[in-house]
């Protein structure tokens, strides 16, 4: 079985309070990105005896692509192996060849996406027979927006990220353009000096009220994602943002007769050539 884990970008991130635990509510509108993604296959086998290269005897875990910085054990698909197996028995041996393209410290959500499309390629090829509620409960304990990544359409996210709403969003025909610098952003990094507004968000067609309070303690830090942003808006976008805590960023851009062109794109796009993650137009959501 082969599944196709896809991105996400973040319309507005606004962070509205701190909690007893130690950690932040915030108010944000997931948007999958269809185009940019990871590949995993998942294969059903007897036993793992026959490989010297592997984690335990009863997966068999092969990565390429992009390198991750975490031992085997620590992937997220092997965790959430790992995890649905000791809640279902009869998920048994399983093979697993998985490509990285969606670049970590970027603000995307791969690692999440790459957990939830494990989980649902488990619940397929055992017939455990769980809904998306029940996958999107498995999955979340093992981060906050994999549960998103079930569902996979346009949602507005509340609490750590892990409360949806799906909602209507119609981005059809839209361009966009994703650019991630070399460096990455933890989200340590970008909750280091946030301060809670406790703004909400809005859910409007009008993007230009979408804003993410990541911004103000990432950019001090990492100018050149601050310099993305406006060569964006500069070079035609309709709208532009840092996604989740960064570092991508992301323009929106449509024909617009009132002045919103993509004229001056292809020029951008030459001059930040490697940085240059996607760029497609978004179609119908998938359900």
């Amino acid at each position: 079985m082969i599944l196709y884990p896809n991105c996400k970008i973040n319309l507005g991130l606004r962070v509205v309070r701190k909690r007893e635990d130690g950690y932040h509510d915030l108010e944000t509108i997931f948007v999958p990105v269809y185009g940019l993604h990871d590949e995993l296959e998942v294969e059903r086998i007897q036993s793992t005896d026959r490989f010297t290269d592997r984690i335990q005897t009863d997966i068999l875990f092969e990565q390429n692509g992009i390198a991750v910085d975490c031992k085997p054990e620590d992937n997220l698909i092997v965790k959430c192996y790992r995890q649905m197996k000791a809640k279902y028995p009869q998920i048994g041996n399983v093979q697993v060849r998985f490509k990285k393209n969606i670049p970590f410290g970027a603000g995307l959500g791969g690692g999440s996406s790459d957990a939830a499309h494990m989980a649902i390629a488990l619940n397929e090829l055992f017939a455990l027979g769980l809904s998306k509620e029940e996958l999107a409960k498995e999955v979340s304990v093992l981060g906050a927006d994999c549960a998103f990544f079930v569902y996979n359409v346009p949602c507005f996210a509340e609490g750590i990220g892990d409360k949806l709403t799906p909602i209507e969003l119609d981005l059809k025909g839209i361009r966009i353009v994703m650019i991630k610098p070399e460096e990455g952003v933890s989200t340590k990094e970008a909750y280091s000096g946030i301060k809670v507004t406790g703004y909400g968000l809005q859910v409007t067609g009008d993007f230009s009220q979408y804003i993410n309070d990541f911004e103000s303690t990432v950019f001090p830090k990492h100018p050149i994602i601050a310099e993305i942003k406006k060569r964006l808006l500069d070079a035609g976008a309709c709208y532009a943002s840092m996604s989740g805590s960064g570092s991508t960023v992301f323009g929106l851009f449509k024909d617009d007769p009132e002045g919103c062109t993509n004229a001056d794109l292809a020029a951008l796009k030459e001059e930040f050539a490697s940085m240059v993650l996607l760029d497609d137009t978004f179609g119908e959501w998938k359900s």
